[in-house]
């Protein structure tokens, strides 16, 4: 079942990329309190959420910030080295925290996997942006597959 507006969102163990090192949380501490602009991406370092959709969160911080959003999240499917990497060539650690779903626990847990199969990249995230307060989902914004619209930063700036 797919996580909807009103849904608190599910207690997971997962990881940051931070800019120290691996840092093992949990969806609660890094996303239970507070308003959280939460997106994620199919993986790190691929093309449209390199180009676009984590540059747009980096660009736009500080009027997401000045909108009352007190945490940026990017996650994905990928492990907590290949985060940090990518918040680094990003230019995006210190803004945006950059959040591993390894092993796509808390991705299935909000019932928003994808088949990536056909590009080798196995079960990974859809791509959506949420905006989180205290743990519940205020608003959800789900990509079609295939399609950035919906999950940009431009976009979650205008429903704010």
């Amino acid at each position: 079942m797919t996580i909807k507006v009103g849904d608190k969102i599910p207690n997971v163990d997962v990881m940051l990329g931070a800019a120290d090192g691996p840092q093992k949380t949990s969806t609660q501490d890094l996303l239970g309190s507070g308003k959280v602009a939460l997106f994620s991406v199919p993986g790190a370092f691929t093309p449209t959420c390199s180009a676009r959709h984590l540059p747009g969160f980096v660009e736009k911080a500080d009027a997401l910030k000045a909108k009352g959003v007190d945490k940026i999240v990017c996650m994905a499917v990928n492990d907590a080295f290949v985060m940090k990497a990518w918040g680094q060539a990003q230019n995006a650690l210190g803004a945006v925290d950059m959040m591993a779903d390894g092993n796509g626990d808390f991705t299935r847990a909000l019932g928003l996997t994808m088949d990536g199969k056909g590009f080798g990249m196995g079960e990974r995230s859809q791509r959506f942006a949420a905006v989180l307060e205290n743990g519940v989902v205020k608003q959800l914004f789900v990509e079609a597959p295939g399609a950035f619209e919906v999950s940009s930063a431009d976009y979650m700036l205008s429903k704010l």
